[in-house]
């Protein structure tokens, strides 16, 4: 059984992940492949680290959290690309897309270790937490507890009042602008924010040197099913829809095929050497890193060869 953990399960962030072990992809592969919600992302990585769990679904840069210096763990493949959480604030405030002025004196939900994204994208845009009495908060009932998925808890702590704005992934952002609380101030990835902050951090598949060591077919194997989801996801969307079905509230479950579609083109396993340099350099900016390191050090180079499509089929 191969055990893969992910930190935010009611979440577009990792579908392809789920999609893998739902629409059978890792089964076509000869795994058994069961996925669980370990939450915050720290704890994700902690049980990486500790053997309680084989690949993690988690952002590349907190990999750093339990592997210091990129030493023991591997990026095996990209879910997705660039830095994959929005900047969600309530409709009352009439805030017009990429005005960062506007969260001055707000009160904005976060997440440990996504919330060093924000810190970092709001340092670069000339805003200044202190003076601007900008409040990143925890989101009350979102830490502590493995069961809980940020995304969906923040977007009820805004619709309730609790918070002026969070910073999640987009299937929260869609809950809040479908049922009107919520306006969207922020996709980095798509363009919005400083010049590159898409590039701070990206989903990403890692597991550490030792399961390469010991079970590397089975890390290709996990990287084959990945990429065969994430082309399947492309070509249709509306397949998301089976994943948010078996894993999600209802209304989360209706909106998944959406949220996927918008997603779709950045579901690309690739990492190339230019975006470890940058995740390098944020997690140094941050300082979550001591030293640049070689990309070697950071990626299971030996996966890219299945990273592109039409590479992934099984050597019989």
């Amino acid at each position: 059984m191969l055990r893969i953990a992910v930190p935010d399960l009611v979440s577009n962030s990792f579908v392809p992940v789920l999609a893998a072990v739902d629409l059978g992809f890792f089964h076509e592969e000869g795994l058994d492949a069961t996925v669980e919600l370990l939450s915050p992302l720290s704890a994700t990585f902690a049980a990486l680290r500790q053997g309680d769990v084989d690949p993690v679904a988690g952002a590349a840069h907190a990999t750093l959290s339990a592997f210091p210096n990129w030493h023991g763990a591997k990026l095996l493949a990209a879910v997705s690309q660039h830095l994959f959480w929005v900047l969600v604030v309530r409709k009352g405030l009439d805030a017009a897309r990429g005005d960062l002025d506007a969260l001055k004196g707000l009160r904005i939900g976060v997440a440990p270790n996504p919330d060093s994204a924000l810190r970092r994208l709001l340092l670069e845009a000339g805003i200044d937490l202190a003076r601007d009495r900008v409040h990143l908060e925890t989101v009350a009932d979102s830490v502590g507890s493995a069961n809980v998925s940020f995304g969906v808890t923040a977007a009820r702590a805004l619709a309730e009042g609790h918070l002026d704005g969070f910073w999640a992934n987009g299937l929260a952002a869609e809950v809040a602008l479908r049922q009107g609380v919520g306006t969207l101030l922020l996709d980095v990835r798509s363009g919005d924010g400083p010049p590159g902050a898409r590039d701070y951090t990206f989903p990403a598949l890692a597991t550490t040197e030792q399961f390469l060591a010991e079970r590397p077919d089975t890390a290709a194997a996990a990287v084959r099913a990945l990429v065969n989801a994430q082309q399947a996801l492309q070509a249709d969307p509306g397949r998301a829809i089976e994943v948010g079905k078996r894993r999600f509230p209802p209304f989360e479950a209706g909106l998944i095929a959406d949220v996927v579609r918008v997603d779709a083109p950045y579901y690309d396993a690739v990492i190339s050497e230019d975006t470890v340099v940058r995740l390098n350099q944020f997690a140094q900016d941050m300082g979550r890193l001591g030293h640049p390191v070689k990309y070697e050090q950071v990626v299971a180079t030996e996966m890219r060869a299945l990273w592109r499509p039409g590479s992934t089929r099984r050597a019989d």
